[in-house]
C-alpha cells in the first residue's frame, strides 16, 4: 500500500477527475470546478489513468525553489549575524545587514536561516503564555495604556532614567514617548498634555496601581480618594482604569521590551563618544516609526474644539490641560 501526501487543491482535483471517470460528472462541469480548459482536463485524465493519483502531485515538491538565494549569500549573512548580531532578533538583524553591510535579505528568510542554524527559536518552541489574551478595543483612541519603564537607556554612558509611554490598545501603536528623570505626577501631566494636543482626547487610560493613578492608602488622612492625576482626568471626562497585574497591560509591557532591546542596540558606537539627548531623541523617533503595527483607524474621536464643545481647563503647578467634555 502506497501513501500519497496531497495538498487540498490536488485532492479536490482528484475527486473531480474520479467523478468524471465514473460518468457522474461532465467534462464541461469539471472544467468549471477545477478552473482549467478542456485540453488540460483531458491531460489530467490521461495521467490519472496511466500513473494513478501520483500524476496529480506537483513536480516541484521536494526540490529547491528556483527563486532561492545563492548559498554564498546565506553563508555571508549568517557569519555576520553570528559575529556581530548574535543577540539580535531576525527583524532587527535584517535591518542592520541591509543598512551597514549591503546584504539585503528579507526578515522571514533570515528568520528561517537563523532557526535552522540555532541562532533563533520560533514561537512554536517557546513556552506558551499561561495568560488569556484580552480582546483589543475596536477604535483608535478608545483605550490608551500608560506606564513608565526605568532602565539604563544610555547603558553606562548616562544615568538611568524613565521612559513614559502611551500605547494605543487597538493598534499597539506608540502614541507618545518622553524621557524623564523619574516617574512622577508632573511628568505624567506634561506627557498627557502633549498627547491631547497631538491626538485629541481618549475615552480611557489603562494604567497600573501606582500611587499617581490611585490612592493605595486605606486610612488616608484627607481628600476624596482621588489623586491629582485622577482629578485632572475626571475634569477632562477621561476614565482611568487600573490593572490588577502587569500581564493585563501586556501591550505596553511588550512595547517596553522591544524598546529596551532595539533602542539600546541602536546607540552610536562608543568610539564616537557619548550619546546626547538630541541624538537619542532622533533614535526614539526612528524606533517609534518602526514599531507601529498598523495604520491608524479612520474612526477617530471628535476633535478638542467644535461648536457644541464644552471646554474644561485644569491648572496645577503651571501645568494646564484643556479638553472638551461634551459634544
Amino acid at each position: 500500500m502506497v501513501v500519497v501526501s496531497m495538498s487540498k487543491q490536488e485532492f479536490s482535483r482528484l475527486d473531480v477527475l474520479l467523478r468524471v471517470q465514473s460518468g457522474h460528472l461532465r467534462v464541461s462541469d469539471a472544467c468549471a470546478l477545477i478552473g482549467l480548459q478542456r485540453r488540460q482536463v483531458f491531460r489530467l485524465l490521461r495521467g490519472l489513468k496511466q500513473d494513478g493519483a501520483t500524476s496529480l502531485l506537483s513536480k516541484h515538491r521536494g526540490k529547491p525553489s528556483n527563486h532561492r538565494l545563492p548559498a554564498e549569500v546565506r553563508t555571508l549573512a549568517l557569519s555576520i549575524v553570528r559575529d556581530r548580531y548574535a543577540d539580535f532578533g531576525p527583524t532587527l538583524a535584517a535591518e542592520k545587514l541591509a543598512e551597514h553591510h549591503g546584504c539585503s535579505v528579507s526578515r522571514e528568510t533570515l528568520r528561517g536561516w537563523m532557526i535552522a542554524d540555532g541562532l533563533w527559536r520560533d514561537r512554536r518552541h517557546r513556552l506558551p503564555s499561561p495568560h488569556q489574551p484580552r480582546r483589543r478595543r475596536d477604535c483608535l483612541g478608545e483605550l490608551v495604556q500608560i506606564d513608565g519603564s526605568e532602565h539604563a537607556w544610555f547603558e553606562d554612558r548616562g544615568a538611568p532614567c524613565t521612559l513614559l509611554a502611551f500605547v494605543d490598545d487597538a493598534t499597539s501603536r506608540l502614541m507618545q514617548l518622553r524621557f524623564v528623570t523619574s516617574e512622577s505626577a508632573m511628568d505624567y501631566f506634561r506627557t498627557t498634555r502633549a498627547y491631547l494636543e497631538e491626538h485629541g482626547k481618549p475615552v480611557a487610560f489603562y494604567s497600573d496601581q501606582h500611587g499617581i493613578f490611585r490612592v493605595n492608602s486605606k486610612d488616608a488622612a484627607g481628600g476624596d480618594g482621588v489623586t491629582q492625576f485622577g482629578r485632572a482626568l475626571l475634569a477632562l471626562n477621561i476614565d482611568i482604569i487600573c490593572a490588577n497585574s502587569p500581564q493585563a497591560k501586556g501591550r505596553i509591557e511588550r512595547a517596553f521590551g522591544t524598546l529596551q532591546d532595539r533602542m539600546v542596540k541602536s546607540l552610536p558606537s562608543r568610539k564616537r563618544g557619548s550619546c546626547g539627548w538630541r541624538e537619542y531623541r532622533r533614535l526614539l523617533r526612528r524606533t517609534r516609526g518602526c514599531l507601529a503595527s498598523s495604520p491608524p483607524i479612520t474612526r477617530m474621536l471628535p476633535p478638542l474644539s467644535g461648536p457644541n464643545a464644552k471646554c474644561v481647563t485644569y491648572t496645577r503647578n503651571n501645568i494646564t490641560l484643556t479638553c472638551a467634555t461634551k459634544y
